[in-house]
């Protein structure tokens, strides 16, 4: 009921033929609600990486299940710790078979296709593979994360059949392009959870008394509370920068992109950490929803790149510019 297979899938494959700057809007209030789904997956990755890739009978195979729900996409990349470059990757595609394994594998284990990136000899040393995970061929464990109410799996291929996405050996680059799609709507999905974090903290400082007032006319606590607000409203204006650019297919993109993860990571972060400060000790049990909050900021801040590596695109792309 939520609407969230609405996706920019254009309409004659089933979609509503949505914006970019429509589904930031859904992707702010997913966050608001830490919403328990796989939307980003799905959304911001595997139908994105079709629509830009695919060819048409994979386009026609996938894209009306994503809108219209019946299936689930996810993407994999990583393989080991840190950052993942084309020179790590050990899982193969060739002949349309699949070796290796990814992990870990937001929504892997619900999910009824993957798009993985293989390693390649040739081009820009990665290649994209679609892969229905319902076969045999695939084995899917679970792996816990600090957020459990989005799932993560180890994905194992011992000869799975696969598909070729995009052209052999120029998977790299498009990987590139998809995290710099992806980076804008999580950045939104980020904002939308810090003010609630934010709202969340300043609604319990106003009802808790403590030596007969108000807890929100103390000093420190309306610093918190600024602080917050200060850093909730950089993050939205970098990340309509992102939106702008992202929608317009804007040659600064990968700069508004890198601006738009980093200012959101901070802002979700600082918040969901300082709500649950506001909140006391109680901010540390399972009486308050702070935790959810706390738990899908530091999920969403390792979600396709850290910060760390964030700010080094970004340093990279104002360097080029």
């Amino acid at each position: 009921d939520m609407g969230w297979t609405a996706t920019t899938i254009p309409e004659e494959y089933g979609g509503l033929g949505m914006s970019h700057l429509e589904l930031v809007v859904i992707a702010e209030e997913l966050g608001r609600a830490c919403a328990p789904i796989p939307f980003s997956s799905t959304v911001y990755l595997a139908s994105e990486a079709i629509m830009a890739l695919g060819t048409e009978a994979q386009k026609q195979a996938w894209l009306p299940k994503f809108a219209d729900g019946s299936a689930i996409g996810c993407f994999a990349l990583g393989e080991a710790g840190g950052a993942v470059t084309p020179d790590q990757l050990s899982t193969t595609a060739s002949g349309g078979v699949l070796n290796g394994t990814k992990v870990p594998v937001a929504d892997g284990a619900i999910a009824d296709v993957a798009i993985v990136v293989c390693a390649s000899d040739t081009g820009d040393g990665a290649t994209l593979a679609l892969v229905d995970l319902s076969q045999d061929a695939v084995v899917k464990d679970n792996v816990q994360m600090i957020d459990f109410s989005r799932g993560h799996a180890e994905l194992t291929f011992n000869g799975a059949c696969a598909e070729i996405l995009g052209e052999e050996g120029a998977g790299w680059t498009a990987v590139q392009s998809l995290m710099n799609t992806a980076a804008v709507l999580f950045a939104w999905e980020q904002i939308g959870l810090a003010d609630k974090a934010l709202e969340q903290a300043r609604e319990y400082a106003l009802g808790r008394f403590a030596f007969g007032r108000s807890i929100a006319s103390y000093q420190a606590i309306k610093h918190k509370l600024a602080k917050m607000y200060v850093k909730n409203t950089l993050a939205r204006s970098n990340a309509y920068y992102g939106a702008w650019a992202l929608n317009a297919g804007a040659s600064d993109l990968a700069v508004a992109a890198a601006t738009s993860r980093v200012a959101a990571i901070q802002a979700s972060l600082f918040a969901a950490e300082e709500n649950i400060q506001t909140h006391g000790g109680m901010g540390f049990t399972w009486e308050f929803d702070c935790q959810f909050y706390y738990r899908r900021a530091k999920l969403l801040s390792l979600a396709v790149g850290s910060e760390k590596q964030w700010q080094g695109r970004l340093v990279d792309g104002l360097a080029a510019a």
